[in-house]
């Protein structure tokens, strides 16, 4: 028999209410007069802004998300009741993992939209009930939790986006973001248990904090429990992440080893009458995560869980059951992080290994460029008079021999064709930085297809260039963009031979898109490279307001795409 059949154990909302209703964000006064003048932002500024606020916001894209966020969180929802207790709905709750996998996935923009989908889940299950007293405390509690999980994601990415330190290498953030959320939702409820424990069910400081430790005990459980392998599988299906290698038999033979180890002194010191305490599956998870990594961890503790979880289902006293779960969330917690950090730091050596290829490689490209640049000065003005001479030769020869002048006529569009080239190169190499301008996409997408198409043909590689809607106009610096999108062609082009690459430029939701893609031959290895193209695009679109993401999908199609925000959506 379930504890929930008891009369007093009432399932509620997964969550407190909310320690007091959130005060509107003040605006600051200007008080006094100031000598300072006030500078108006400038449209590219402006427009960085408008784009920042746009992106805080869910889109349509995310409609299909939240639909599958909502079936999952009502079944998980129900799941969660077995494990069900007075003043927390459940020491597992699985719902929160989806919870997090799908803001970390998605950013914590879609954070109003699963607030939304929760508040409908609820009232359509009555856990919101309309028609009660409580209904405003109904809603708190329900609206409460997402909101500061979708804060804490926040918080943790603005963190690692700043921080220097190993805790902001991928995966740390997301372990810290796993563990931080659910502590920070039962801590945002601790005022208001404590002020209204009518309202929680629970009376008295012990049955306050055990509710709030069932609370975050449950969370942690549902997110390390579902929420890697969740986004293991997103990244899989859409191709943003790397298939794992095929396990060496040694490695699986020492975690197995560890792992029974912990067991078998469990089974022992339970026997000899000392209880069942976790330290050692604990030691053992935790080994396992800093010698293999967050996935073997992972996998440790699922197999802690499949043997504890089944255990605390049945009937069993709440503070045994509370026990057994809080020391599984320790495990969970200590194995994971542990797990999180080794992989951070084996990334920031590969990282740092990385960095030092790309300082070679930089010292090279500016030798390079000083001695091109000397070059094309020298050969700039020979071949300018070259490019008049023949110009001039044409004209002469317009009323010749057919032969004469046809081969006159092919010499003058050379001769002017390289005079052209050479003369954007001179600009591209030598130009200094400049104000941002307003820049039609045809424009730009003329230079760069200049610039690119040598190449390409020297690898036999067609540039396909779809036309562009001389309406497209984006507020820019023309010689820095045209270098972004020249890296990412070139990047296409020496990635595949004999294949196509695509240049397209297209409005989408008031935002330029600049897809470069190409398709690599099956029976063609892709050339390693040294990331430094990708790496300076990035940094130039970012600098401009915009955003670069590439992926691969399992066809082999490598698609790089530019989003800029729009001149006209800004006048």
């Amino acid at each position: 028999m379930s504890i929930l059949a008891r009369p007093d154990a009432t399932p509620r909302p997964h969550a407190h209410p909310l320690s007091a209703t959130m005060r509107a964000a003040r605006t600051p006064v200007a008080t006094g007069a100031s000598s300072r003048p006030v500078r108006e932002p400038t449209a590219f500024a402006r427009a960085k802004l408008a784009a920042r606020s746009r992106a805080a916001l869910p889109r349509a894209a995310d409609l299909p998300w939240l639909i599958g966020y909502a079936l999952a969180f009502l079944a998980m929802h129900h799941i969660a009741a077995e494990w069900g207790g007075r003043g927390f709905y459940s020491l597992l709750y699985p719902a929160a993992g989806f919870r997090i996998a799908l803001l970390w996935r998605r950013g914590p923009r879609l954070t109003l939209g699963i607030v939304v989908t929760e508040v409908l889940v609820q009232l359509a299950t009555g856990v919101i009930d309309l028609r009660s007293a409580e209904w405003a405390t109904q809603l708190i509690g329900v609206v409460r939790p997402p909101l500061v999980y979708g804060l804490v994601v926040l918080v943790v990415r603005k963190m690692a986006d700043r921080a220097q330190t190993s805790l902001s290498v991928a995966p740390m953030p997301l372990g810290l973001a796993s563990v931080g959320a659910p502590v920070a939702a039962a801590l945002s409820a601790l005022p208001w248990s404590l002020l209204r424990p009518d309202l929680t069910g629970v009376s008295g400081l012990r049955e306050t904090f055990a509710s709030l430790t069932g609370f975050v005990v449950g969370d942690l459980l549902g997110v390390l429990l579902l929420a890697p392998p969740l986004l293991w599988l997103v990244e899989l299906a859409t191709g943003t992440g790397s298939r794992p290698s095929r396990p060496r038999l040694a490695p699986v033979a020492e975690a197995v080893l560890v792992l029974a180890a912990s067991f078998a002194s469990e089974i022992l010191l339970a026997r000899i009458g000392l209880g069942t305490p976790l330290t050692p599956v604990l030691l053992s998870v935790a080994w396992i995560g800093l010698r293999f990594g967050r996935t073997a961890s992972w996998l440790a503790i699922l197999v802690v869980a499949a043997v504890v979880l089944p255990q605390t289902a049945m009937p069993m006293r709440m503070d045994a059951r509370l026990a057994l779960h809080m020391g599984l969330a320790s495990v969970m917690v200590v194995g994971y992080l542990a797990g999180s950090f080794a992989d951070a730091q084996a990334r920031a050596r590969t990282d740092l290994e990385r960095r030092d290829r790309l300082l070679f490689q930089a010292e090279r490209l500016k030798t390079l460029r000083a001695m091109s640049v000397a070059v094309i000065h020298e050969i700039s003005q020979p071949l300018s008079t070259l490019a008049i001479e023949a110009k001039h030769l044409h004209e002469l020869t317009v009323s010749a021999d057919v032969e004469i002048a046809t081969t006159a006529a092919l010499i003058d569009r050379k001769a002017a064709a390289l005079s052209t080239l050479v003369r954007r190169l001179r600009r591209f190499g030598g130009r200094t930085v400049d104000e941002p301008t307003p820049l039609p996409l045809a424009a730009l997408i003329d230079t760069v297809a200049a610039l690119a198409q040598p190449e390409a043909k020297s690898h036999n590689v067609r540039l396909a260039i779809d036309a562009v809607d001389p309406d497209l106009v984006v507020l820019a610096q023309e010689v820095e963009l045209a270098q972004a999108i020249v890296n990412l062609v070139r990047n296409g082009v020496q990635a595949c031979g004999k294949g196509e690459v695509t240049l397209t430029a297209t409005r989408d939701d008031g935002q330029a898109r600049i897809v470069v893609a190409n398709r690599c031959r099956t029976d063609r290895n892709p050339q390693a490279g040294m990331g430094v193209g990708v790496l300076v695009a990035r940094a130039i679109v970012e600098a401009h307001g915009g955003s670069l993401t590439r992926v691969t999908a399992p066809s082999g199609e490598t698609r790089a795409t530019i989003a800029l925000p729009l001149m006209g959506q800004f006048a």
